[in-house]
């Protein structure tokens, strides 16, 4: 497995269909990752072509991804888009693993890499959040992120139309 900054290269779209898929097989097994069913696979690709990409291009948004035999398995990526008095922080979002993937130590080598990816950017303090009490919460636990709180009922579950928590943590990195 490789991680590598995305968005530079070549290769954008053929790498955008990946990503819609690992999105669109994240959001179908039940990830709390701001979608909700039902989600096409058209729907997914418009997220990233249309919000991600322009991001990075734009320079407001860094994109990592894992691959493993060229194919997209995993990505993170880290908002840079801060007011003035924040230039110090960023914030991590939409850490996906395709369910295919997952338990292999692929989310844990994204986020290496992203805060990696913050320090080269100047930013001290990742934020975050994620669905209260998941594996993901326990990820970020063992990395040294810090739980400031859980605010119930905080977004519909993207399976069934039911309210769930979310946790929101933070890490210094300096």
């Amino acid at each position: 497995m490789v991680v590598e900054e995305w968005g530079a290269g070549g290769e954008v779209e053929r790498d955008l269909t990946m990503l819609a898929e690992v999105l669109h097989a994240t959001v179908h097994a039940g990830a709390s990752v701001s979608f909700v069913l039902p989600f096409s696979k058209e729907e997914s690709l418009a997220f990233w072509s249309e919000k991600v990409l322009t991001g990075v291009r734009g320079g407001s948004r860094r994109v990592l991804v894992a691959r493993e035999g060229g194919e997209i398995i995993g990505t993170v990526q880290l908002g840079l888009d801060t007011v003035p008095n924040q230039r110090h922080r960023a914030e991590v979002t939409k850490l996906l693993v395709h369910p295919k993937a997952r338990r292999r130590g692929i989310a844990r080598a994204l986020m290496t890499a992203l805060e990696a990816v913050a320090l080269e950017e100047g930013r001290m303090l990742l934020t975050l959040d994620t669905q209260e009490a998941s594996v993901a919460e326990r990820l970020y636990l063992s990395m040294g992120y810090v739980l400031v709180g859980v605010i119930p009922r905080y977004a519909r579950k993207a399976l069934v139309e039911e309210m769930e928590g979310a946790s929101f943590l933070y890490k210094e990195l300096a």
